[in-house]
């Protein structure tokens, strides 16, 4: 199957900062889509920026928390204003906030909800009037919107209640979209890795991560970015809903 050509199109990327979120980035700008860079950390967006620039690419660097709504918006509109269009959307900012539901921190799961799904509903509200408006025109008569979910979004774990259950709502609402969206071009892509080497969970967890998946290898951010990748170099008439990623020697 012949791949499509990104030249011309245009991606928002959440989480850019690190991890997953920039390794899309950089896959997606050296395959030729103008890539804006959503996230916190400012002074990490503008480095990844300059070194995508560097490389032949273009990049924005756009400074913004998903999970207030507004900014969100104004992030996608940034987007817009800038290139013109938006064609492709993904939704990677996340927590990974973990630990025992008995005794913790109510403000925590507030804030994972807040980033983990309410921020990819904020995202996909204020994108999908633009990937709409794409989908009909040039270069690729299709958008996508590539929602990184996790495989905790089909596997609940202890000490993982709320952020699997923002992940399973993740999964839900994406699936959902699709059926509404299918007929207009626009294709919902979601992407469950499992356990990946980013700064996603804090450093004891990424710690108990480790010692309960030895001794098999982690996935790596790249191995997420190849995915999205194929995702969104599918002929339009292709759909790829539904993508789990596992190390290949995992039990889980």
């Amino acid at each position: 199957m012949t791949e499509v050509d990104l030249k011309g199109t245009v991606t928002v990327v959440t989480g850019a900062s690190s991890g997953i979120g920039a390794a899309v980035a950089r896959v997606l700008a050296a395959r030729g889509s103008a890539v804006a860079l959503v996230a916190r950390r400012e002074d990490r967006l503008t480095a990844l920026a300059a070194q995508l620039t560097a490389a032949g690419g273009r990049a924005l660097p756009v400074p913004a928390d998903v999970a207030d709504a507004d900014q969100a918006r104004a992030a996608v509109d940034r987007a817009v204003e800038t290139w013109g269009r938006l064609d492709i959307l993904v939704n990677n900012a996340g927590l990974g906030l973990r630990g025992p539901m008995v005794g913790a921190s109510v403000a925590d799961w507030e804030q994972t909800v807040r980033v983990n799904l309410l921020g990819t509903l904020y995202c996909a509200h204020a994108a999908l009037p633009h990937l709409i408006g794409a989908a009909g025109s040039d270069p690729r008569h299709v958008a996508d919107l590539v929602n990184v979910s996790s495989l905790s979004g089909r596997v609940a774990q202890k000490d993982s209640g709320v952020y699997a259950a923002t992940k399973h709502a993740l999964n839900a609402y994406s699936e959902s979209l699709r059926q509404e969206v299918a007929g207009r071009r626009v294709r919902v892509s979601l992407l469950e890795p499992a356990a990946v080497t980013t700064e996603l969970f804090p450093p004891q967890v990424r710690q108990a991560m480790v010692a309960r998946t030895r001794p098999y290898e982690r996935l790596s951010p790249m191995d997420v970015a190849d995915a999205v990748e194929y995702v969104v170099t599918r002929p339009a008439h292709a759909a790829v809903s539904e993508l789990l990623i596992r190390p290949s020697e995992s039990e889980r």
